[in-house]
């Protein structure tokens, strides 16, 4: 089935296996099973991707996208039951949003950025949107800096919460070695695609915003399980463009960091008269 939300109303959209929360040596001995099979064997992924769809509350129609990436166990819905959606239209953005159900299977079989590509980027500039931009939570961050790592000059920008930036042993090596900027690339026990990343974003994160490069904005809790890797980022982007507030990897504080970051005003807003 897919979901295609009509202007103003939300979808429920519930994806119940990916909402309830895994023990961690269960989701190892899944993943492992996963990669042994070839195949993203507890994780079903489907050739189009379910998605939920919500329209700007301005009359006038919008010219800007954002595609709102949900965590590992997450669903679309979550976003809205949390506040995400609410968020945003109480801080007068004029923007539609897609919320697509890209979840883990999708990263590990590796066709997240090719999924996003074709049932959500080229359909929407075929549509007219002028301005497209990521957003997205956890896994959800990761997904959004795939994307323009391996597919630049085509969304403006993306508003990463809490990102998971790869495992502890390349972050070790990125600390060690100073920081982001004095980092040689070298990181032997890093996957390639961490590597890769970083590598990105050391070229990439100092120029956010700047001429012919992506936004990037970051917000994070202080006692987050990836705020030590978070800051590594942080280090390196421009300061208005990072935040940080009290808490760990849950909603409370990602809301938080969501709110301070449509206060910078990057995103379109409805006129005043329209917010009337």
């Amino acid at each position: 089935m897919h979901n295609d939300e009509q202007p103003g109303r939300i979808a429920r959209f519930t994806s119940p296996w990916l909402r309830r929360k895994r023990p961690r040596a269960l989701v190892a001995a899944l993943v492992l099973l996963s990669s042994l099979t070839g195949c993203a064997l507890f994780f079903p992924t489907k050739d189009h991707l379910d998605v939920v769809r919500v329209a700007s509350n301005c009359p006038t129609r919008a010219d800007t996208l954002l595609v709102f990436l949900p965590g590992r166990y997450d669903a679309p819905q979550d976003l809205v039951d949390h506040g995400f959606i609410e968020a945003l239209r109480a801080a007068g953005v004029h923007a539609d949003v897609a919320l697509p159900d890209l979840h883990f299977g999708y990263y590990l079989n590796r066709s997240a950025v090719d999924r996003l590509r074709e049932d959500i980027i080229l359909p929407a500039q075929r549509q007219g949107y002028r301005h497209i931009w990521f957003a997205g939570i956890s896994l959800g961050g990761l997904g959004s800096l795939l994307y323009l790592q391996q597919q630049p000059g085509v969304i403006d920008g993306a508003f990463l919460i809490s990102p998971y930036l790869g495992g502890d042993a390349i972050h070790r090596d990125i600390a060690a070695a100073g920081g982001l900027a004095r980092w040689s690339g070298a990181s032997p026990k890093a996957e390639d695609f961490e590597r890769d990343l970083w590598l990105w974003l050391r070229e990439h994160a100092p120029q956010a915003g700047r001429a012919g490069e992506p936004q990037l904005y970051l917000g994070y809790g202080a006692q987050d399980r990836f705020a030590a890797s978070n800051a590594l980022l942080a280090a390196v982007l421009p300061p208005e463009h990072t935040m940080t507030t009290e808490g760990g990897h849950d909603w409370a504080p990602w809301l938080r960091v969501w709110k301070a970051m449509l206060g910078k005003g990057a995103l379109p807003a409805c006129t005043a008269q329209e917010q009337r």
